[in-house]
């Protein structure tokens, strides 16, 4: 009696033990995403440049096949100019630009438009030439930049994308984008008054509108009129005398105002917000303009020029479960997402 006794019992511990391994096994819903692997990329299936035609790293800081390259930093705060690694810059530029505590999916398509258009930056212009420099911590003449705020989510973000460049005809893009796009993006004639409109820029409707906040999302200012004045004048080398009239003489394709009149005087959109204060007048979505006493009143929707990807509309895409690749190809037309470095 004992002896069948200890035999079943041993025969349960295993079965005990044998049902442990099999849970142990089995991946819990929620615990594993695509994003948090301790080892690999998340682009770890990206096929090599020599499958597809990635552009060359500019030749001042190629580093040797398929590795990582080593860029100088003008660090305005201290006014010296510091080497580091190119991924270790674009942490900084990630958690300046974006806030490390959106997605990660966010945090990761801004590290590959930042990764984009400092290569960009560097192959057509040699970066910041007149600071000796292939980039700059300066928002004015390049990218935010804040060691301070670089997270462990924003470390994850800049590995699973290392390397990981946006492209267009063997070139890369021009990787703009802006904090808030309105309702729509725009093109980059409309939004940024640039000489041309690359194909792969396009205008889409942003799903950032629908998460928004109205204090983000939404602006009002007033601005002397003696200042419109003279923005005017500067801008068309023409005085526009007394103002007296306000208002805009052309939309873009998105809906912005690409031109206003100040009296009889043409000024594009985008002088005129740069000469008022990009952020004041902080887009030219501008819903309404009137002139009170010696005051020009304005307010629209959106932050920033518009062009490319949207950050807002990047969060709202991410906490849709959209992928990193899924988000930059939203707002851009025609792009290869490619890897250069590992």
């Amino acid at each position: 009696m004992f002896g069948n006794r200890g035999l079943i019992g041993k025969f349960c511990s295993f079965v005990v033990i044998f049902f442990l391994i099999v849970v142990a096994a089995v991946p819990m819903p929620g615990c594993q995403t695509g994003f948090f692997q301790p080892a690999e990329p998340f682009y770890r299936s990206s096929p090599s440049p020599e499958s597809r035609s990635a552009p060359s790293v500019p030749s001042q800081i190629e580093a040797g096949e398929r590795q990582e390259p080593v860029i100088s930093v003008y660090i305005a705060e201290k006014e010296t100019v510091e080497e580091m690694n190119m991924e270790e810059y674009i942490a900084g530029v990630v958690a300046g630009e974006m806030d490390p505590k959106w997605p990660l999916a966010a945090l990761a398509a801004q590290a590959i438009i930042a990764r984009t258009f400092t290569l960009q930056k560097i192959d057509e212009a040699g970066g910041v030439p007149h600071r000796d420099a292939h980039a700059s911590t300066d928002v004015e003449e390049f990218q935010a930049y804040n060691v301070e705020d670089i997270t462990d989510k924003v470390r994850e973000a800049v590995r699973i994308t290392k390397g990981i460049v946006a492209c267009h005809n063997n070139r890369y893009i021009r990787a703009w984008f802006s904090a808030y796009a309105g309702p729509k993006t725009a093109q980059a004639d409309e939004g940024l008054a640039f000489n041309s409109n690359p194909s792969y820029i396009k205008v889409v409707d942003n799903p950032g509108q629908d998460i928004v906040p109205p204090e983000e999302g939404e602006w009002s200012a007033d601005f002397p009129l003696e200042q419109v004045k003279d923005i005017v004048t500067r801008a068309t080398g023409k005085d526009p005398g007394p103002i007296k009239e306000v208002k805009i003489a052309e939309y873009g394709p998105s809906g912005r105002a690409a031109y206003f009149t100040v009296n009889n005087r043409k000024i594009s959109g985008t002088a005129l917000r740069l000469g008022l204060g990009s952020t004041e007048m902080r887009s030219t979505f501008v819903k309404d303009i009137s002139i009170d006493g010696d005051m020009l009143h304005m307010s629209g929707v959106g932050y920033g020029h518009g062009v490319g990807m949207c950050q807002w509309g990047a969060r709202a895409l991410a906490e849709k479960g959209n992928s990193p690749e899924e988000i930059i190809n939203y707002f851009f037309e025609d792009i290869d997402v490619m890897s250069l470095w590992e």
